[in-house]
């Protein structure tokens, strides 16, 4: 399997709209391999906690290799900074693979070795510990295990980000696989809902046609989804997290001794 390393946005900020054009609404930005929301400030220190959560998408399988980033981050959106964690879903030699990851660049993603399967409901959390030091925690609630890892990162957390991309594999940024939809929940930056605005989102273009787009935020403006394709999706209607309630045996109980601290 590849290694991959995931870029800050390459972005094209567009000038903001809410005319409907071609039955779709203007992006805030658009991008070669981000799509979704981001929200920036210009103070340094800003953003110290970023939250989220979401479904891993079951993408289709085929004879190109293609490749999809779920996550959740702080930085990139405006600088070369970035700490980031969450899911990859891609195609590689006519199989697909599904594993969790986090990353700070400019170094490429660390897996985590734990299990992700579509449709496993995920949660992930960057907390500041201090001037320094960070927290990464990834959660998968279906399969029952946390995962918890303290960095350093010394990025100016002036942008806060919930992203579908098409990471860069090879030196080069990756086709995009289709991943159908996926919705990110209960989104949080420093323990309160980010306000979303239309401005906050947008869409990926490869090869001059749009791949990536996401709705406008639904209910509480905390929330919304991204559709694979040119169509804008719908809002949510729902901004909780899908968390299924299940008991951990001994075993997954001990490798998941920070499940108390994830807030399902």
């Amino acid at each position: 399997m590849a290694q991959h390393r995931r870029h800050a946005g390459a972005i094209r900020r567009s000038a903001p709209s809410s005319a409907w054009l071609n039955r779709t609404i203007q992006p805030g930005w658009t991008s070669n391999n981000w799509s979704g929301y981001a929200i920036q400030r210009r103070k340094r220190g800003s953003f110290y906690s970023i939250s989220g959560c979401w479904t891993v998408p079951r993408i289709k399988p085929g004879k190109t290799n293609r490749y999809a980033s779920s996550w959740i981050g702080i930085d990139g959106y405006t600088n070369s900074a970035l700490i980031q964690t969450g899911t990859e879903q891609e195609v590689e030699n006519g199989k697909t693979v599904y594993y969790p990851w986090w990353e700070i660049l400019p170094n490429t993603e660390t897996r985590i070795p734990y299990p992700v399967s579509p449709l496993d409901n995920m949660y992930a959390k960057i907390t500041r510990l201090s001037k320094r030091k960070w927290m990464i925690v990834l959660a998968n609630k279906t399969k029952g295990w946390v995962f918890k890892t303290i960095q350093r990162y010394t990025g100016p957390g002036q942008s806060a980000e919930w992203i579908m991309e098409a990471p860069t594999n090879g030196g080069s940024i990756a086709i995009l696989a289709n991943y159908g939809t996926i919705t990110f929940r209960r989104c949080r930056v420093n323990g309160r809902s980010p306000g979303l605005r239309r401005t906050d989102r947008g869409i990926m273009v490869q090869n001059g046609r749009t791949v990536s787009t996401p709705s406008l935020p639904g209910k509480g403006r905390d929330n919304f989804t991204i559709a694979y394709g040119s169509r804008i999706p719908r809002p949510p209607k729902q901004g909780t997290c899908r968390f299924e309630r299940k008991r951990l045996s001994p075993s997954q109980a001990g490798k998941a001794s920070l499940h108390a601290e994830v807030e399902f």
